[in-house]
């Protein structure tokens, strides 16, 4: 198992975020989530200035093995996507935390950190899922 970064926020969806200088939060997924998915092969990637939904369905990533959802971890505008992705999947499973984001929103409220969990309490989940 991967060191988690501590500057991220995670959910349990297994989606990690960072908050940017300028107010945005990136967001991508993680290192077990990359790791389940095995090589990843195509990502669908949402429109840029989309709003999407806390909740809602963000982006695709589809591996040899399976595709999955990818669900907006906050409610936002989406004012950047990573392009490079669309040729070059499987930045996700090389970088998942750095190279491989996905996508860069600009959040439509506060961020609810009550409804993250901080590295620690995400370690402690992928242990009960691993248990």
């Amino acid at each position: 198992m991967s060191e988690l970064p501590g500057d991220l926020m995670y959910t349990s969806e297994h989606e990690w975020l960072r908050r940017e200088d300028d107010g945005s939060v990136t967001v991508g997924i993680t290192d077990h989530a990359q790791s389940a998915l095995g090589d990843l092969v195509y990502v669908e990637l949402p429109e840029v200035d989309q709003e999407l939904d806390s909740g809602g369905d963000m982006a695709v990533v589809e591996s040899v093995k399976a595709a999955s959802d990818v669900y907006a971890p906050i409610s936002g505008t989406v004012a950047a996507v990573n392009d490079e992705l669309s040729d070059d999947p499987e930045k996700i499973n090389a970088d998942p935390y750095g190279d491989g984001w996905i996508v860069r929103l600009q959040p439509s409220e506060a961020l609810d950190e009550g409804a993250l969990l901080s590295p620690d309490d995400y370690q402690s989940l992928l242990d009960e899922e691993d248990a």
